[in-house]
């Protein structure tokens, strides 16, 4: 399992919000130009977590994009699931998949503990808790 370019993508383009003054609206272009994401990319990038939920967005000459909601309260597991959807490190993790073995594997309990815990550990930090470490502070004690 690898997380996607686009992934890391959505976590700098939030991170770079958490940035910006409280309600100001970012330029794509900026976002583009500091964190060195193709605007092709960040486009994307902006439609998932607009759609997601986590930022908002403004067209027109004022326009631009900045957070829905507090850095502190969107997590690294938050936006895995917004770009790649809920997390399954193996098909027979997926709640849909009717796994035939299921009764007997042996397998699919130790899969789903490291399932957990790679949950677990995304969801501890923050966006706001990534750019408190970049600018050398800490929002929470960890």
């Amino acid at each position: 399992m690898q997380i996607t370019r686009q992934t890391e993508y959505a976590v700098r383009t939030l991170m770079e919000l958490a940035k910006a003054e409280q309600g100001k609206l970012i330029p794509t272009k900026t976002i583009s130009l500091n964190q060195s994401i193709p605007e092709v990319f960040l486009k994307k990038t902006i439609q998932i977590l607009a759609n997601a939920g986590l930022i908002v967005t403004q067209r027109g000459t004022q326009g631009g994009v900045r957070l829905a909601i507090p850095a502190s309260e969107i997590t690294i597991a938050d936006v895995f699931t917004a770009v790649e959807g809920r997390l399954a490190i193996n098909v027979c993790l997926n709640e849909i998949y009717p796994c035939p073995n299921k009764p007997e594997c042996r397998v699919s309990g130790v899969l789903q503990r490291a399932q957990d815990a790679l949950v677990a550990e995304l969801s501890r930090e923050s966006i706001a808790d990534l750019v408190g470490q970049l600018e050398g502070t800490f929002i929470r004690g960890n």
